[in-house]
């Protein structure tokens, strides 16, 4: 039986009802998991290697069977490394029954079915007897239970309950030990993701509420590719500090903890934001490690090994503080069952009494809740900034009467400011109008602004307090549920259901949107959708093949959103818009259609196609939601730190030769009923 799903569409912004199989979440999250990605990460399969062999053949020289307990097997690749190394058998445990299914294909493909039991559970429900699901308890534990924040996929309580019911005291365990590092920093582009910064562009002058500035923001971690970060873009006000370790091979707890740190200060500055990694540790003798560091740190970046599924943390602190070189200071780790933070102590005042270990930030000012911190990046961009308050003051009057059509937007604020007679603004939730009020009041500009709680198909000229008609229409546009870069659209169907309330004259700023692509060389991203074939010596052909077919399902096909900033690429093909958007008309009833093709004019591999939109403000004035800059001869890239950008993957990689004989043929389609893009990409050759 297929049931029917209510999906809120992000472009037109209606509920869609659709008839979906049953299998629909289970492929889509099988189609944009990154499992091949841990499959392709050799320096992390070789390090694991090498620290089962070690392991196995201590305990085999205490004259001893090995017994494995493997949690979070996944494919299965970790247990048969064991049974290699000659561990006597294997208890798997898997949790997600499409990755135990596969692991089982794959262990019996490489003919280990009898040494390595797969067990389809939670590892907290594994039981130990004669009737249980394993015969005995383990000597030997291995695990990856790891993300990015070492202990945010629920390791401590998995390691807690192992050593109290699935292993023997004293067991080995592969890895051995994890340790947290960090580094206090000063990086005005890395404290933009976290406070909104007082505004000063083209003579106008804004300023954050008391209240974001005082507010500890979100505690979650920021997770990204540390190595796109460029050194010059922080100030290191700390020498690298090793703030913990975790013995895997002894009983673990998850209750809280905190580790703290002294060091002196390297450089006097601001201190704003922790950046932190961690390695593990594969064996006790400590020679074996895997290094989650960033490519800098290395002595030669290019060998950096790259990996997406576990990369770098990036911590803000709850307020920013000045600090002297020289100051002896305290950093401060505090960590829970699933997540990290941290706090900065000067030792200034040699006898305070101690504090209590300061307790898990959280937003009270609601602009964290409402932006996200690539949001708070892009409010922040001056630039950008300076672009929209150019085009305001291209289009407004004494007597505009605006309305604004984006989440959380400063637009409503500025156009204000420049002398609108009126303003509207759209907000999509209580809160986001809450936040909006809050920076009017911080800038003695309370009620100038009407804020509107209203979807805008239900917007009348009641709603308009006298004003029987909008001039000005504007939107960046930005729409919290936007994914992809064209479910910015929404702004287009607003203005179609707007139209019955604008002059015949109105402007709409933008005036239009361009989707925008080109094909690509990733450095590294291939990696993340690439067939795996062998890994290691074993075949791991049924997990390609499993994720084969969810990419053969319907929507699994189509283009993913990434951060292109964090995944460097070349340009094989010049860029060129592909379809433009005309938000001075309604949305059309029959669909718009662009084909073509673009010749490989640089040689590399094409790994896929990087989507983009670009906003047409003014004649004048253009936003891009994609290139920053001209693309340079070698085709490299320069990316918006703001906004993610669509890329769909080939399905096989094409090797360019660059003469352009040949080419990537596009086709696209917009059905304005579905508010979707379908595209289809190939590569054609003369």
């Amino acid at each position: 039986m297929k049931p029917f799903c209510g999906r809120a569409n992000p472009t037109t912004g209606a509920l869609d009802w659709v008839e979906e199989s049953e299998e629909y979440d289970y492929h889509q999250e099988i189609a944009r998991s990154c499992y091949a990605d841990m499959l392709h990460d050799h320096d992390r399969n070789k390090k694991y290697y090498e620290g089962i062999r070690a392991a196995v053949s201590r305990i085999k020289a205490r004259g001893e069977r090995v017994v494995v307990l493997d949690i979070g097997t996944g494919t299965g690749l970790l247990s048969m490394m064991a049974v290699t190394a000659g561990a006597d058998f294997c208890y798997a445990v898997e949790v997600f029954k499409p990755m135990a299914e596969a692991a089982q294909c794959i262990v019996k493909k490489n003919n280990f079915s009898d040494k390595i039991k797969i067990i389809n559970k939670h590892s907290s429900d594994v039981t130990v007897g004669p009737e249980g699901d394993m015969h005995e308890k383990a000597n030997l534990l291995i695990t990856e239970l790891f993300d990015t924040e070492l202990i945010g996929e629920g390791a401590l309580p998995s390691y807690e309950h192992a050593h109290q019911n699935l292993v023997m005291a004293g067991c080995e365990a592969v890895p051995h030990r994890a340790t947290v590092y960090a580094q206090l920093v000063e990086s005005e582009l890395l404290w933009s993701w976290a406070q909104l910064q007082p505004v000063e562009v083209e003579g106008l002058g804004l300023v954050p509420p008391p209240a974001v500035g005082r507010c500890a923001g979100a505690h979650s971690v920021c997770d990204i590719q540390l190595s796109q970060v460029s050194p010059s873009s922080f100030t290191p006000l700390s020498p690298l500090c090793t703030m913990f370790s975790v013995d895997f091979s002894r009983p673990v707890s998850s209750t809280f903890q905190s580790h703290s740190t002294r060091f002196v200060v390297q450089t006097g500055g601001r201190a704003q934001v922790v950046l932190s990694w961690w390695d593990l540790e594969m064996d006790r003798s400590g020679t074996i490690v895997c290094s989650m560091a960033p490519s800098w740190m290395y002595p030669q970046p290019a060998m950096a090994p790259w990996r997406d599924h576990w990369m770098q943390s990036v911590y803000f602190l709850p307020e920013e503080s000045r600090v002297t070189e020289q100051e002896e200071l305290s950093l401060t780790v505090c960590h829970d069952d699933y997540s990290l933070w941290y706090s900065l102590q000067s030792h200034s005042l040699q006898d305070a009494p101690a504090k209590a270990p300061p307790s898990r930030p959280c937003c009270t000012c609601q602009a964290h809740l409402v932006w996200t911190r690539s949001r708070f990046g892009e409010l922040n961009d001056r630039r950008r900034t300076g672009s929209y308050i150019a085009a305001l003051r291209s289009v407004l009057s004494e007597d505009s009467v605006c309305l604004s059509v984006s989440d959380g937007s400063l637009l409503p604020v500025f156009a204000h400011m420049l002398g609108a007679k009126k303003v509207f603004s759209l907000e999509n939730s209580r809160m986001s109008r809450q936040v909006i009020e809050e920076v009017l009041e911080a800038n003695s500009v309370k009620g100038g602004v009407e804020l509107l709680e209203i979807r805008p198909e239900q917007l009348t000229s009641q709603d308009l307090r006298g004003e029987q008609q909008i001039s000005v229409l504007m939107g960046e546009p930005y729409f919290s549920t936007s994914l992809l870069p064209w479910h910015s659209l929404f702004f287009w169907y607003c203005r179609t259901a707007l139209a019955g309330i604008l002059r015949p004259s109105a402007t709409i700023l933008p005036s239009s949107a361009s989707l925008h692509m080109m094909a690509v060389e990733f450095q590294d991203l291939w990696r993340i959708r690439a067939p795996c074939g062998t890994c290691e010596g074993f075949d791991v052909s049924p997990m390609d093949e499993m994720i084969q077919r969810s990419l053969d399902f319907r929507e699994s096909r189509e283009a993913e959103p990434h951060p292109l900033w964090e995944y460097p690429c070349r340009a094989l093909t010049q860029s060129t818009a592909v379809m433009t958007f005309d938000f001075t008309q309604c949305v059309p009833k029959q669909p718009i259609s662009s084909q073509g093709s673009l010749p490989l004019i640089r040689s590399g591999r094409c790994h896929g196609v990087a989507l983009w939109m670009e906003y047409q403000l003014t004649d004048d004035v253009i936003v891009s939601g994609g290139l920053t800059q001209p693309i340079n001869e070698q085709g490299t890239c320069e990316w918006s730190r703001h906004r993610r950008q669509g890329v769909y993957f080939l399905r096989s990689a094409w090797d360019s030769s660059g003469d352009g004989r040949a080419a990537v043929s596009y086709s696209f389609t917009f059905e304005p009923s579905l508010g979707d893009i379908k595209m289809d990409f190939s590569i054609i050759t003369q």
